[in-house]
């Protein structure tokens, strides 16, 4: 896989909304991957509290990421526990908190 995307945005991105860590998953990071055609399916884990009062900004989130990243983004920050396990094995971290 190779994603080109401003490192610098991606992190003041995260670092202002709480995120810890932020990973991407799904086709991005395997061989069916399709350019201009494939979304991001981006895992976001939160500072405890970071969601307080968030409200329905939440949903800019994916949009505001889609514009770091270049393309389509399937934002989520919680998972269906029969997914997880797998999501959870390929999930390649974009950002981590230091």
């Amino acid at each position: 896989m190779h994603l080109s995307f401003d490192r610098k945005a991606l992190e003041s991105f995260c670092r202002s909304r709480g995120i810890r860590r932020l990973s991407l998953f799904g086709s991005a990071v395997r061989d069916d991957f399709r350019p201009g055609e494939s979304d991001f399916d981006v895992l976001a884990e939160f500072e405890p509290g970071a969601l307080r009062g968030v409200g329905l900004n939440f949903f800019s989130y994916g949009p505001d990421l889609e514009k770091i990243l270049g393309g389509k983004v399937d934002f989520c920050s919680k998972l269906n526990k029969y997914i997880k396990p797998l999501v959870e094995k390929e999930c390649l971290p974009l950002y981590e908190q230091v």
